[in-house]
């Protein structure tokens, strides 16, 4: 049982038989592990045990969680080794990382040559966060020189606003204190199809054009992007 539906499954799997070969991780599988061919072989990385998945997302208490081969941040990667994979998978993930220029060049270290990234969002008009301002590449690039330390409270706060409607500014704040203080996992960022490839063409030039846009995608109310690394 997953809360994807089945055509963006099948989507998921068609791209992965296309452009998935070799050894790689995927991060944050949960409970909608992406399908691989015979070609690739996959362990899987999270930030925490299942049990404690369970406790943290007690909305999928009926669903079959993936177990995590490698305990560790998704968006630092220590355990893993720079040109060790041919792939990462992080599906839903790059929108949760309050560096994600931080987070894309960690990957792309820990990639070979070719290598490739199978990047998932999801499409801000079709979910909780339409209220939610697009993210500028300014804001990024500044949330890559502190780490996001600066963004953090604004991104909270407006989570509490646009997401939990909360009106009353009180009320707000009360509950942006409670996620931030618990760390809980927001979407800090909010893309839709062309601020996301905007954003990808921009963090290329960004990097020293380390990787190249193989593939790019919306499928159902997510966004769907292949890099390949240089």
């Amino acid at each position: 049982m997953t809360m994807l539906p089945a055509p963006m499954q099948q989507r998921r799997a068609l791209l992965g038989a296309r452009y998935l070969r070799g050894s790689g991780i995927e991060i944050g599988a949960l409970d909608c592990a992406m399908p691989v061919p015979e070609s690739a072989r996959v362990r899987y990385v999270d930030r925490v045990s299942v049990a404690e998945l369970r406790r943290y997302y007690p909305e999928l208490q009926d669903h079959v969680l993936v177990e995590p081969d490698v305990i560790d941040n998704g968006e630092t990667l220590e355990s893993i080794a720079d040109d060790s994979l041919d792939f990462i998978i992080a599906n839903h993930m790059l929108e949760h990382c309050e560096n994600p220029l931080g987070t894309l060049r960690v990957h792309l270290r820990r990639l070979r040559r070719g290598g490739i990234l199978f990047y998932s969002i999801p499409d801000k008009r079709q979910c909780f966060d339409e209220e939610r301002p697009l993210t500028p590449f300014a804001h990024l690039l500044a949330d890559e020189a502190d780490g996001g330390a600066q963004s953090r409270w604004p991104h909270y706060l407006e989570w509490a606003t646009h997401v939990n409607k909360l009106a009353d500014p009180d009320a707000a704040a009360h509950n942006a204190r409670e996620n931030m203080r618990s760390a809980y996992s927001i979407h800090f960022h909010v893309w839709d199809p062309d601020s996301f490839r905007q954003f990808l063409a921009a963090a290329a030039s960004h990097l020293d054009h380390a990787y190249a846009l193989e593939h790019f995608e919306t499928s159902g109310s997510e966004i769907i992007s292949v890099l390949k690394k240089r």
